[in-house]
């Protein structure tokens, strides 16, 4: 099976990476990509969000099988050190992490949710970000997704 992530097509083999095995474990176990993070193994959580052909999909319910085909795209491609997300950048400038373990989820599905949508409201965001942050970091989290919405609306650069 062939799998595209972050614009590189890896070969797997199947006899190590049989259809079922949730998209998570490929990422981290398989590709050495682990900034995606696990977190309840239920799609609760939000921890290990990643854009699946555009779209944010909770990668430890969703099978490999699922994605075939379709362009993954982790954290690990959300901005760089030199070039930072607009999101990225704001998460700094609010200071939203703390222990910062659910923070790669939050990003990829903050920036779903921008790419959707580049003036959310305090409710969109409530309804689109339903990642869990046990820090309880939320109100920094709005504020950080309303800054880089703002600048994206201004020309920032979103990658």
């Amino acid at each position: 099976m062939d799998l595209s992530v972050n614009g590189q097509t890896h070969r797997l083999p199947e006899a190590d990476v049989p259809p079922d095995m949730p998209l998570l474990w490929v990422l981290r176990d398989v590709l050495n990509l682990t900034g995606t993070k696990f977190g309840c193994g239920v799609a609760a959580c939000g921890a290990c969000t990643v854009h699946v052909d555009g779209l944010a999909v909770r990668s430890c319910v969703t099978p490999i099988g699922a994605v075939q085909g379709k362009p993954v795209r982790t954290i690990e491609a959300l901005g760089t050190a030199a070039q930072p997300h607009a999101l990225q950048k704001a998460w700094v400038d609010h200071q939203v992490p703390q222990c910062g373990y659910c923070q790669s989820g939050m990003l990829m599905a903050a920036a779903d949710l921008l790419a959707k949508n580049r003036t959310p409201t305090d409710a969109d965001i409530d309804a689109a970000i339903t990642n869990i942050c046990r820090c309880g970091t939320y109100p920094r989290i709005r504020e950080a997704i309303k800054s880089a919405a703002k600048q994206l609306r201004s020309g920032g650069v979103a990658t």
